[in-house]
């Protein structure tokens, strides 16, 4: 069985680096990307399980990169989508599910919270386990 890989969209270093540290307790890879539109052509270049996908970034914002993902006409337009983010609107995730994320954690994040996100996914995508 292959090693699990996730793509973070996520313009903050600090908030990458919590990230895989959580990631790395579970033995799941993780590729960083600075901007969304680096997150896009990662996308192109490789496979991914999963990406997690930060809203406010300079240049093109998370709900349009998801937009982007989810346009495509290949088996990555259906890349699981975990949106993280620090925003609080009272209808941020109807937007974000909309939009076409799979799910919702918010800032700071907590390691139980992305593992229950990320269980919830795959257990919808083939019933594997994240640990």
């Amino acid at each position: 069985m292959a090693a699990m890989t996730v793509l973070f969209i996520e313009d903050d270093r600090m908030n990458r680096r919590v990230v895989r540290d959580m990631l790395d307790v579970a033995g799941v890879g993780m590729v960083e990307a600075e901007s969304a539109e680096v997150g896009l052509a990662l996308i192109d270049a490789h496979d991914f399980d999963m990406a997690l996908v930060d809203l406010r970034m300079p240049g093109m914002d998370g709900l349009t990169a998801i937009g982007h993902i989810r346009a495509r006409s290949d088996a990555k337009g259906g890349l699981p989508i975990i949106v993280v983010t620090a925003d609080t609107a009272v209808d941020l995730r109807e937007r974000c599910l909309a939009a076409g994320a799979n799910d919702v954690i918010f800032k700071p994040v907590a390691m139980d919270e992305l593992f229950d996100a990320m269980g919830r996914l795959l257990a919808e995508d083939d019933g594997a386990e994240l640990i």
